[in-house]
């Protein structure tokens, strides 16, 4: 079981590394590799009001930090990391040439981080009891 949790804290702060180079990126990292043209960005599903690209991104990485610290203190510090670094990243594309600050992103990565967290909590107080 220990390495299984090492094994995903390694995938957890992996993707944190990733995803703040994706973030802060000015252009399109995968857009640049697909379509060779670092200003067209790949869209895994259309976005509605949120921008799902940003959800899935972070439901993966919150699901990573969940799994990795479920059994410490640390989950409520992981859940306030997160959200902040939803924000400050999103905060950052107003500076980043070639990127911009789009509300619905900022609204796919808080609601990605919320949703995992959420469904943590209601797990847990019902597997404890």
């Amino acid at each position: 079981m220990n390495k299984l949790k090492n094994i995903s804290r390694i995938g957890f702060y992996s993707s944190n590394i990733i995803l703040i180079i994706f973030y802060l990126f000015p252009g399109s990292i995968l857009g640049c590799f697909l379509y060779n043209d670092c200003y067209k960005q790949p869209q895994i599903t259309q976005d509605f009001i949120i921008s799902s690209n940003h959800f899935y991104a972070f439901i993966v990485l919150t699901s990573l930090g969940v799994l990795s610290f479920h059994n410490t203190k640390k989950i409520n510090l992981l859940s306030i990391y997160l959200f902040l670094l939803s924000i400050f990243l999103e905060l950052f594309h107003i500076i980043i040439p070639n990127r911009g600050f789009e509300m619905s992103d900022l609204f796919g990565n808080i609601v990605g981080v919320i949703l995992v967290i959420l469904i943590y909590k209601i797990v847990i107080k019902y597997v404890k009891t």
